[in-house]
């Protein structure tokens, strides 16, 4: 992907989002964003697409055997949680003394 056309998400790590589509959907059930992967435009959620990771023993880890942890999903898959309505919304952006802020277009309060 072109740093020219470089894509801007309104989900940041740290930030609680609902899983609208897939396996985990839960409109109603708040998750965290551990990471976001631009590049991929993918983000990595507690708790959602849990996979299951065979593994060999190492020196790390001696036993080895399955691992279950989360993989990324689309980032079009998860709505931004709005904790002053208690419900997913779309986000907007404008500028407020110079810096940019996002702003929910269900309660219109900063986020």
């Amino acid at each position: 992907m072109s740093n020219r056309f470089k894509p801007k998400f309104n989900i940041k790590k740290g930030d609680s989002v609902v899983v609208i589509t897939g396996d985990d959907k839960d409109v109603t059930k708040p998750r965290k964003v551990l990471e976001v992967f631009p590049e991929n435009e993918r983000v990595l959620i507690e708790g959602a697409n849990i996979i299951t990771k065979h593994t060999k023993p190492s020196a790390q880890n001696t036993k080895g055997g399955i691992v279950k942890k989360e993989a990324p999903i689309h980032i079009s898959n998860v709505k931004l949680w709005d904790a002053k309505k208690g419900e997913a919304t779309k986000i907007k952006r404008s500028r407020e003394n110079g810096k940019l802020v996002r702003i929910s277009k269900k309660s219109g309060g900063s986020i």
